[in-house]
């Protein structure tokens, strides 16, 4: 077993390693540049067309607003509030900003995955509408890259229940084990049947859980969050600068903390940046493809919004009481240094607003994820898969809940990235479409405005 943990983790060091990590921000910096920096200037668009969204817009399976939801329930899990704390544990406050940047050029990364996901979709035996990275791949790139949509599918069904499964069950069991002294088996069954009745109504279901769920789990931690900022927002502006200067300079050892180098502030504020809110993954658009809209630019700008949310406010959030609190420099890392850091500005609270958001953000993502392991593997084996992929789905959570689980972190770790791989290709390989689609787009929105404004 030593043998076969150090050959994934050399596996892994490579695939997360600096090439890698080239390549995810260098994509999203080059569909910024191509999409003339559309992302931030249309954020506005993006919050208008979501509210709009709420209500059906075209052809698909769930309101373009529940299938925001629905992405926002995988990615809003314990990369907002283990992941953030990991990184500034191993890369300093420096690492922040560069979540912040991996953040702003996922906006088109996200945009692009979306787009691509609506303009090539197919709708299966059962009238659902299927698409993400294996179907833009097979439909827009052709049958000598079919490889790769086969590879991106089977990498999606095994970090599935990896990261989207066993390791999201085993965080709620173990936060409500600490906190709640509830044992671990009782935490995996609850999660076993509540998130099985989810699932029997498949995406439309999920969809409709995570627009109830979603918006308040991301407020109840948000508020949290701002309430101890508020409390102690003298500290707010030495933390921003301590976050940019240590971006640009290694961050001196102190207290528990070792100290890091720029290179690791880089390395691991993208790295967790990515896993928290998984632009370039190719996870999103799978969930983007089923929304009832006939406009994939339209719904490119609602999935934008999530990166948004998902990094640049709730993963902000936690990284900034983690700095005002001081705690960074405690040593802890992980899940325990955003309790740590929140429990010390809320006393007797603190501990549970982090326990009660790991429960429920975890929990979603068990939701979300089931939606993008399913539709890979029936992208992979037909429709006659989805039953005993539910079924199987809803087994391994309680195991989950209980294994010991460091070596699937690692290989879930590793499969993630794997899956960044083939999506990132098709995403430069057709980007020429997704720069023609938005042209056009904005172009026939000028036209009817000038129209109006004869009349």
């Amino acid at each position: 077993m030593e043998h076969i943990t150090a050959g994934v983790t050399l596996v892994n060091g490579w695939v997360w390693g600096p090439p890698m990590l080239v390549l995810i921000l260098g994509t999203g910096f080059f569909l910024m540049l191509g999409l003339r920096f559309m992302p931030l200037f249309k954020l506005g668009l993006g919050f208008r067309m979501l509210w709009q969204g709420r209500q059906q817009q075209g052809a698909g399976d769930i309101t373009p607003y529940h299938a925001l939801m629905t992405v926002l329930s995988a990615t809003v899990g314990t990369g907002n509030i283990a992941g953030v704390a990991t990184a500034v544990f191993l890369g300093g406050p420096g690492a922040i900003f560069w979540m912040w940047c991996t953040a702003l050029v996922g906006m088109a990364t996200k945009y692009a995955e979306a787009v691509l996901a609506m303009h090539y979709r197919e709708v299966d035996a059962n009238g659902n509408h299927l698409g993400g990275p294996m179907y833009y791949i097979k439909l827009g790139l052709g049958k000598k890259w079919l490889w790769m949509a086969s590879a991106f599918a089977i990498f999606g069904v095994l970090a599935g229940f990896g990261i989207g499964n066993t390791v999201q069950a085993n965080s709620v069991a173990h936060a409500a084990l600490s906190s709640f002294n509830i044992p671990l088996w009782i935490s995996g069954v609850v999660m076993a049947v509540f998130a099985g009745l989810v699932l029997l109504g498949g995406i439309r279901r999920i969809g409709a859980v995570s627009a109830a769920l979603v918006p308040f789990m991301a407020l109840f931690y948000v508020c949290s969050g701002l309430i101890i900022l508020a409390l102690q927002y003298e500290q707010i502006v030495p933390a921003l600068q301590l976050i940019i200067q240590q971006a640009f300079s290694p961050t001196a050892a102190a207290g528990g903390f070792a100290g890091a180098s720029i290179a690791a502030a880089i390395q691991f504020g993208v790295a967790r940046g990515v896993f928290s809110n998984e632009a370039g993954l190719g996870s999103a658009p799978i969930a983007h493809a089923a929304a009832q809209s006939n406009d994939p630019v339209a719904q490119g700008t609602v999935a934008m919004i999530g990166t948004f949310i998902d990094t640049l406010v709730i993963c902000t959030i936690t990284g900034l009481v983690i700095i005002v609190s001081g705690t960074w420099t405690s040593g802890l890392t992980g899940a325990a240094l955003s309790t740590a850091a929140f429990e010390h500005a809320l006393p007797g609270l603190g501990g549970y607003v982090v326990a009660i958001g790991l429960i429920l953000f975890a929990y979603t993502t068990i939701l979300g994820w089931s939606v993008y392991g399913e539709r890979c593997a029936e992208y992979l084996f037909g429709e006659k898969i989805i039953l005993p992929f539910r079924i199987v789905w809803v087994l391994m959570i309680p195991v989950g809940a209980m294994a010991q689980l460091d070596f699937i972190w690692l290989v879930a770790d590793t499969l993630n990235a794997l899956m960044a791989l083939p999506n990132l290709v098709a995403l430069l390989l057709l980007s020429p479409v997704v720069f023609r689609l938005t042209r056009d787009y904005f172009s026939a929105a000028a036209d009817k405005k000038a129209q109006l404004l004869k009349t």
